[in-house]
């Protein structure tokens, strides 16, 4: 684990090193709250819970995890960093895995940043802490899942922006698969069974299962699933770029 670790520290370092870090902190640290109070109407709700926040929180990390997830292969490519570090003697899974576990760390930290509302709710209210916590393990494993495709993507462009639009529409499509009017419209076009199957591959379906205070071990192991299927597809397209790939 001593390779994983070492970009992991490297991969940290490298984020707060540069305003990317705090500037993103910032940026969630305003965004998400201000989407509960001016567009979920928290205070308005009559309800000491914090479901507006998680209802917009799918939105929120379609656009801004994709945003961390940018630099992780794009700017080794573009700095020309790639190469040495593939030439080092740290396997291909470490590399990934720290680059990903440094992102989820920023991003665990920004959930984080969030806190202060649920300590609002409890000081205004009565509410259901278990769901609370449920609600943020699926914010944390909703993340990790748009990070780790966005680290795929990363891997097959040296243009960060590029790296960006692609992640953002690739974690779009997963949030968007299992809504009604998407299902409507294969279920005209496609068999029954293809749309039932596309609606199990939904994100926002899975997390409106955690957000809700339900946590299944089918959950649980579609969101790692996802994490562990974008680590590979990173690891297999840097893989290809060292054997002379671009």
């Amino acid at each position: 684990m001593t390779p994983l670790i070492a970009v992991l520290r490297r991969e940290l370092a490298a984020y707060f090193e540069t305003p990317l870090a705090y500037v993103f902190l910032v940026v969630f640290a305003v965004a998400a709250p201000s989407f509960a109070w001016q567009v979920g109407r928290l205070f308005q709700t009559g309800r000491a819970d914090l479901a507006p926040l998680f209802d917009y929180m799918p939105w929120l990390l379609l656009v801004l995890m994709p945003a961390l997830a940018m630099r992780a292969w794009a700017e080794e490519r573009d700095s020309g960093t790639l190469e040495m570090l593939l030439a080092s003697p740290i396997p291909l899974w470490a590399a990934a895995g720290g680059k990903f576990l440094a992102a989820w760390c920023v991003a665990a930290l920004a959930i984080a940043l969030t806190l202060p509302m649920w300590i609002a709710m409890n000081y205004l209210g009565d509410p259901d802490n278990a769901a609370i916590a449920t609600a943020y393990i699926g914010t944390l494993l909703l993340a990790g899942g748009y990070l780790a495709l966005g680290q795929a993507l990363s891997a097959v462009t040296g243009n960060q922006v590029v790296a960006f639009v692609l992640a953002v529409g690739a974690c779009f499509l997963i949030t968007i698969a299992g809504l009604p009017f998407v299902l409507e419209a294969l279920s005209a076009r496609l068999p029954g069974a293809f749309a039932e199957a596309l609606a199990e591959l939904s994100a926002l379906a899975r997390f409106d299962s955690l957000r809700r205070g339900v946590l299944s071990v089918e959950d649980l192991v579609y969101f790692f699933s996802l994490i562990g299927l974008g680590l590979s597809l990173a690891i297999t397209l840097v893989d290809t770029h060292r054997g002379g790939g671009r």
